[in-house]
């Protein structure tokens, strides 16, 4: 592979989207990254102006991410894109990643990964026929200090982990917004646009995915409940799991969007034998140890010494600047690149460079959802094997 940046399609994203803007910062935090084509919505107007205000030509602006893949395959390899990222709503993720896979291009997609759990496991498939890498931007994995969480639970500080609290609280879908217009709330409020899960599947996933990537186990059973708590509403806008982990530990899962007053509340509590740990999104610098012998412990990004190579290696401001939602994508963004230049130059990827969410977490995922779906509306609240 020369020596060049690499080259990023996208399927959303446009002028009028929230998250595509986000997804940009980060791809393009550290210089690895070029954006160079892109649809950018289901409306071809508002894919062009948004194509033509992020100064990309106008041959390059498509009217469909369809048009988009076909186009692109027949520019050299010097000029076509190297990867899609797919920023749609969720209905939307599985035919273009499809479509990227089946012409050879790799593949970043927002989570959950795809609409339904059968989807999941035929984006897997073709992944592992293909052997092309899909990255899923689960982003509160890439905060250094939950990678430092990560690592040292790994080390055995805490001795055998017990009980895990992650909870993920917000309160902007107290009321039915969605029935404003002119904000996020309508396709995520929407089980046509979002499938079978809400709240659960928008930020409930986000909890459950971190909680098995701090503790390195897998969610074998849980007992859940779900909710549509706004009247009307007609997908669920709280939910609450007990979690049983393949080690013995056990957990309590809290997602909720209606909790009146909370911005982006989320967090998790780790505790073992020894002591436990304590990480938050709104605080992401810190993360408390708490021992059994010892005073409370407050560990710091950016200061030397407080926190592991891994926390290290993926810091990227002196101590007291919040590493935070931006970075932690550009942390996800960097490490697939990275990745992806070791495939096209047929080389092992380094070690610290696969540490971002691939299609088998998107699959988990899938099966989170569906399970929680299968446990939540039971009114017996019986306890449910992980759905595979």
């Amino acid at each position: 592979m020369e020596n060049r940046k690499l080259r990023m399609g996208m399927v959303g994203g446009g002028s009028d989207a929230f998250i595509g803007a986000i997804h940009r910062c980060g791809a393009f935090m550290d210089n690895q990254i070029e954006l160079v084509c892109g649809c950018f919505s289901v409306k071809p107007e508002i894919s062009r102006s948004s194509g033509l205000s992020y100064y990309l030509p106008e041959e390059r602006i498509y009217s469909s991410y369809q048009e988009m893949f076909e186009h692109e395959m027949t520019l050299p390899e010097g000029e076509r894109m190297d990867f899609v990222t797919i920023v749609t709503p969720n209905r939307w993720h599985f035919e273009p990643a499809m479509m990227a896979l089946e012409r050879g291009f790799h593949v970043v997609v927002d989570k959950p990964m795809t609409f339904s759990l059968e989807e999941a496991k035929l984006l897997q498939k073709k992944v592992e026929e293909t052997g092309l890498i899909l990255a899923l931007t689960h982003v509160y994995t890439g905060y250094p200090a939950v990678k430092d969480m990560k690592a040292r639970i790994a080390a055995g500080e805490l001795g055998k982990i017990r009980r895990v609290y992650v909870e993920y609280c917000q309160g902007w879908l107290s009321e039915r917004i969605e029935l404003l217009g002119g904000n996020n709330a309508g396709w995520r409020t929407d089980p046509k646009q979002s499938g079978k899960a809400g709240c659960v599947g928008d930020i409930g996933t986000h909890a459950w995915h971190l909680s098995e990537y701090v503790l390195g186990q897998k969610v074998t059973e849980l007992c859940g409940d779900l909710t549509a708590f706004v009247p009307n509403r007609p997908i669920d806008d709280d939910g609450t799991a007990f979690l049983k982990y393949d080690n013995g530990a056990k957990g309590v899962l809290v997602s909720s969007q209606i909790c009146a007053g909370e911005e982006n509340n989320f967090r998790i509590r780790v505790y073992g034998e020894k002591g436990g740990l304590e990480w938050k999104q709104e605080e992401p610098n810190s993360l408390y140890a708490m021992w059994i012998n010892k005073p409370k412990e407050i560990y710091r990004v950016g200061n030397g010494g407080y926190m592991g190579d891994i926390a290290k290696y993926n810091s990227r401001t002196p101590g007291g600047h919040p590493e935070g939602f931006i970075e932690s994508f550009a942390n996800i963004y960097r490490n697939f690149a990275a990745t992806v230049r070791a495939f096209k130059k047929g080389e092992k990827p380094a070690e610290e460079t696969l540490d971002f969410p691939t299609v088998y977490d998107g699959v988990r995922g899938m099966q989170f959802i569906e399970t929680m779906v299968e446990a939540g509306y039971n009114d017996t609240q019986k306890w449910q094997k992980w759905i595979d």
